[in-house]
């Protein structure tokens, strides 16, 4: 027997997921966001099986510490899906955790993509995401999520942009009276952060560092400019020495890690400035008026704002909860569906 719309969603939780690269947020309506995970499996093969050990921050804690035959994994690559069963198994187990005892079919969906992303992208999460669980999927692009949970003016005649810098990707959306102008998609985020943090620290030390290492580098002492807070910061790291291979001690100082950024940062800045290029020149008067709204992790990066506006010459605003932007729009999108519906995008 098919159920009306109001029994369904009585009986059955509406989930809203911002898949990342590097973290995966999980909203369920009426509860917020309920999960917040690296990205991470870890999977032990054996007999020529691959078994799921752990997902989330339990497999991040394994990185660069497994034996032979476990291996952690980021299924994600660049904002779209690199191994198809790692993810469906990550997935599913977060719709697992999302969902209450009391559900008795199968929730509805809806999850964010890059504005880059293919349509054999698209439909590689959309097939997954049913895959893992879901009655129905919908998909929005991250931009357009992030752009409505930053609280931008999107239904006005005005243009408004906003840029999510996510783990793999920077995604660029122009929104005016309720609809997308221009939506775009950078291979570059908070990833290749790190790896231009790990580049830099072997070329100029002499010193291999890991990825997590890597990471804390970025939160702890990572600025577009030299200075954090009107003052040098300077942070300690330990690795292998390429010369002798025994560990070693060094001290990064803000400059250091400015310098390491400063290729991923101007790429970015490149990436905005073309965009705005692009625009309508309306459009673009609006937003060099108004100026660029920054979401995502990426975009807590000190001193990233003002280091835009002196490359690019316009405003740029930073959210208090920038990460939290896209999880949060692609939330309101599914409350108010029925109004929103012009937003989603086909698998």
């Amino acid at each position: 027997m098919k159920l009306p719309f109001g029994i369904k969603s009585v009986l059955a939780d509406d989930i809203a997921i911002d898949l990342g690269t590097a973290n995966t947020l999980v909203h369920v309506a009426g509860r917020g966001v309920i999960i917040n995970e690296p990205s991470v499996v870890a999977i032990r093969s054996r007999g020529g099986t691959r078994d799921v050990l752990a997902v989330g921050q339990k497999a991040k804690s394994m990185l660069g510490r497994t034996p032979e035959n476990i291996e952690t994994i980021r299924p994600l690559r660049d904002g779209v899906i690199a191994d198809f069963i790692a993810t469906e198994e990550m997935l599913r187990q977060f719709i697992r955790e999302a969902k209450t005892k009391f559900d008795l079919i199968r929730p509805r969906i809806l999850i964010c993509v890059p504005a880059g992303a293919t349509p054999v992208e698209r439909r590689a999460v959309y097939e997954t995401a049913l895959s893992a669980g879901a009655r129905r999927v919908f998909l929005v692009e991250e931009p357009v999520a992030a752009a409505i949970g930053a609280g931008l003016p999107i239904d006005d005649p005005n243009g408004s942009m906003v840029v999510d810098i996510g783990g793999g990707t920077t995604d660029i959306a122009v929104l005016s009276l309720g609809g997308v102008v221009q939506a775009r998609s950078l291979r570059c985020g908070g990833n290749a952060m790190d790896n231009a943090i790990i580049r830099h620290v072997r070329r100029t030390h002499r010193l291999v560092i890991g990825e997590a290492n890597a990471e804390r580098i970025k939160i702890e002492a990572g600025s577009a400019s030299q200075y954090i807070n009107g003052e040098l910061a300077e942070i300690f790291i330990r690795g292998r020495d390429l010369r002798d291979g025994k560990p070693k001690t060094v001290t990064l100082g803000s400059h250091d890690v400015a310098a390491a950024l400063a290729d991923p940062v101007e790429a970015i800045a490149e990436f905005i400035q073309q965009s705005i290029e692009d625009l309508p020149p309306e459009i673009s008067a609006d937003v060099c008026e108004r100026g660029v709204w920054l979401t995502g992790g990426g975009a807590k990066l000190a001193k990233l704002a003002p280091e835009f506006e002196r490359r690019l010459g316009i405003a740029f605003h930073l959210p208090d909860m920038p990460e939290n932007c896209v999880i949060a729009g692609s939330a309101a999108i599914l409350a108010s569906l029925a109004e929103r519906e012009h937003l989603l995008i086909k698998p």
